[in-house]
């Protein structure tokens, strides 16, 4: 144990500077690599919808932090997308619950894509003519959304679990939401949530400490710190809809099954997210022998399954997948639970979860992607990424029995069936 644990240790280590702006910076050269990863994280998502900033109140409907997202790429100079192009770098962003990153991959002109990087997330510029431009597309943006089942799926089941937090809301927002969205608004967002003391960086490969440091020194980031507080709704206890139906034109019906967990508190954050994390996998996950069940009996696809979402002041189990049969397999889901709290866990199931989620955790290290993304998460999340290994390495079987015997209980459950388009009717 010993040994994994300085393996860990070693291979997680990475360089790691505060300045005196508050920005973090994370930088992993990695010897033999050609290619460099860049990520710049703002602790700003689409769970953000309230702050106070030097005493004022903002209230931002949904969709904001992912309107932003792509409002920061342009500039009076023009597209960072062509910027990227020009010095041969390949450039993306995301936005999360909780999260917003901006991204790049190279193996040349590192230090003109570092530039190009600073600059997008600290000079913004937006008019009256770009937003309502780029309302246009998003609005076409969330249709495609809107014909997704999976993505249909997650939200109803958010919305049958959450009265208030703002999970319930579409990442993108809908239409008439970001037809709200005002340059000002943008402009605070920027100010309150894209100071560098709210920014994380963290660089992979072919590439130095020194680099990174050079360029932000050139990129002369603002050093104002604005005093904001992000207020957080107030979230009743209890499920909002037990059940939902709904129609969408799709070959099979869907069925997903929501679990409404108590939020876990920041110091627990972590181990709570990889026990759940293990918990969707020992239910219902490919190795277990439910799945086997439902995949052999034809009860389910093949693509049923379990996931987890951790965030500020929301914590839930979603399971879904297409199946004819949504009550039956809704039933014997809750019994594959009941069960395992009753009777525990295998713990040799439990191993070979365990160490498939190591060996996870250890194959993302070995690209640049994988180590500057998985640097840049767990800084925004408030623990480093050896705090994460060594924290799923120490996991005992005992610690899931005693999560089971709190979580995924019948009565803070949902459920949700997407049915065919006139088929609402089919034979169960």
């Amino acid at each position: 144990m010993k040994t994994t644990i300085k393996a860990l240790e070693q291979a997680a280590r990475c360089q790691q500077v505060q300045l005196e702006n508050g920005m973090t910076v994370l930088v992993k050269p990695m010897e033999g690599y050609r290619d460099v990863h860049v990520i710049c994280g703002a602790r700003f998502g689409s769970g953000d919808c309230s702050f106070e900033m030097d005493g004022v109140k903002h209230t931002l409907p949904a969709g904001v932090a992912h309107f932003l997202e792509h409002k920061m790429f342009e500039s009076e100079e023009g597209d960072a997308f062509s910027q990227y192009a020009a010095v041969g770098a390949s450039a993306n962003a995301y936005t999360s619950f909780d999260k917003t990153c901006y991204l790049f991959s190279t193996t040349c002109g590192v230090d003109q894509a570092l530039d190009i990087l600073l600059k997008l997330v600290s000079r913004a510029y937006f008019t009256k003519e770009t937003v309502e431009k780029e309302q246009g597309i998003i609005g076409q943006e969330i249709k495609m959304y809107d014909d997704s089942p999976e993505w249909r799926m997650m939200f109803a089941l958010l919305q049958s679990m959450y009265h208030q937090h703002p999970v319930r809301e579409d990442i993108a927002g809908t239409v008439e939401s970001i037809a709200q969205i005002t340059p000002e608004m943008l402009y605070d967002c920027v100010k309150a949530f894209y100071s560098p003391a709210n920014l994380v960086i963290a660089a992979a490969g072919n590439i130095t400490m020194e680099q990174v440091l050079d360029a932000i020194e050139r990129a002369q980031l603002p050093r104002e710190k604005p005093n904001v507080k992000k207020i957080a709704p107030q979230e009743p206890q209890g499920i909002a809809c037990k059940h939902r139906e709904i129609t969408m034109s799709l070959s099979k019906p869907m069925l997903g099954v929501g679990y409404k967990e108590q939020p876990t508190t920041q110091e627990n954050q972590l181990k709570t997210a990889l026990m759940c994390d293990m918990l969707s996998e020992l239910v219902c996950g490919a190795m277990t022998p439910f799945y086997r069940e439902l995949y052999d009996s034809g009860l389910a696809g093949a693509d049923f399954s379990g996931e987890f979402l951790c965030v500020e002041n929301a914590l839930c189990f979603m399971f879904c997948g297409e199946t004819d049969h949504p009550r039956q397999v809704h039933q014997k889901l809750q019994q594959e639970i009941d069960r395992l709290r009753r009777e525990g866990v295998d713990e040799e199931l439990f191993n070979l979860c365990k160490n498939q989620m190591y060996g996870g955790l250890v194959c993302e290290l070995d690209s640049t992607s994988g180590m500057a993304g998985a640097l840049c998460a767990a800084e925004l999340k408030g623990y480093t990424l050896y705090e994460e290994m060594n924290t799923l390495v120490e996991m005992k079987v005992e610690d899931i029995n005693a999560a089971l015997q709190q979580m995924l209980r019948e009565e803070n459950s949902v459920s949700v069936v997407i049915y065919p388009e006139k088929e609402e009717e089919a034979d169960e």
